[in-house]
């Protein structure tokens, strides 16, 4: 469940590695979102927008669980798409980046045709190469789909990469490999993933996640530091108030993430979601969302939803 969210920010920060996937060079003007087609409450993961209507729209789908009616939604997705928007594209190509065959759908009737055609490009992860030999673009997509036992030193290597290539921006790769590290390992602490990739506190201060978590934490460490009263005091506090506000800030983070995915899993299957279901949705722990996100795969009416909360509360 959690690959949505990262997918979403390696295509938004590194727009290039779609086009990485294709094997074409990156065209300029491309602008990268994610489309609610509202009348079905439909959604694009990922939609590449030509910068003029003489240009190719590129539509890019990650699904790393099987479904057996993924084809059926996917194409709905996009033809509902072309309908709406026709005026601004020439062209279309579609992609789906799976992390195995395995995990694929076992029949595409009646749809056979499209997915065998031109127009859709199928990407497994595990079949593109050793990652120290793939644009750092495709290494770090590839780094989301292996294990626990893999990761560390894959995510060692593509950290050394930085250093070693002529990387536009470094600060930009290091975020996305701590980002895909700390969602796999969330009992880890900073200072456990920092040793494990072996960045530097400098490195990763140049990061938006540090910035962002450090800045509450800082004035939470000052504040409590101001109330001791003695120059010890304020220097113990900056510190606990730095770590604490980290640590929160990431449970917090994914917490939210895992909620809105669910909440778009449930849109997707069953339409609208009522609002009182949205809201207890949002206010579950992060456990309870990751068990709910299973669950959601037997589902087949929005009541089992609320039976399911129910008895969880």
């Amino acid at each position: 469940m959690r690959r949505d969210s990262l997918f979403y920010q390696l295509f938004a920060q590194l727009p290039q590695t779609l086009f990485d996937l294709l094997g074409i060079d990156t065209p300029e003007g491309y602008r990268f979102d994610s489309v609610e087609l509202k009348q079905t409450a439909f959604r694009i993961d990922g939609v590449f927008v030509p910068p003029d209507p003489a240009g190719t729209v590129y539509f890019c789908e990650v699904q790393f669980q099987r479904d057996n009616t993924f084809y059926e939604r996917f194409f709905a997705e996009i033809f509902l798409y072309l309908r709406l928007y026709r005026s601004t594209f020439a062209d279309w190509q579609a992609v789906v980046i799976y992390p195995n065959r395995q995990t694929e759908q076992e029949s595409f009737a009646p749809y056979d045709l499209l997915v065998h055609s031109p127009r859709l490009r199928r990407v497994y992860l595990n079949e593109l190469g050793s990652p120290d030999s793939l644009p750092l673009s495709l290494a770090l997509m590839q780094l989301t789909a292996l294990s626990e036992a893999e990761m560390p030193r894959v995510a060692r290597l593509l950290a050394e990469r930085t250093h070693t290539e002529a990387v536009p921006r470094p600060e930009v790769i290091i975020e996305l490999i701590t980002t895909i590290v700390l969602y796999k390992f969330t009992e880890l602490s900073r200072e456990e993933v920092l040793r494990m990739l072996g960045f530097t506190t400098e490195e990763l201060k140049r990061t938006r996640f540090y910035r962002e978590v450090y800045a509450e934490a800082r004035e939470e460490g000052l504040q409590e530091g101001r109330l001791a009263g003695r120059q010890e005091g304020r220097q113990e506090g900056r510190e606990e108030g730095l770590q604490e506000g980290l640590q929160q800030g990431l449970q917090q983070g994914l917490q939210q993430g895992e909620a809105a995915v669910v909440l778009r899993q449930l849109r997707r299957r069953f339409g609208s979601v009522p609002s009182e279901l949205e809201e207890c949705i949002r206010h579950l722990s992060l456990n309870q969302i990751e068990a709910l996100a299973e669950a959601l795969l037997d589902f087949t009416h929005l009541e089992e939803v609320f039976a399911w909360l129910n008895r969880s509360a």
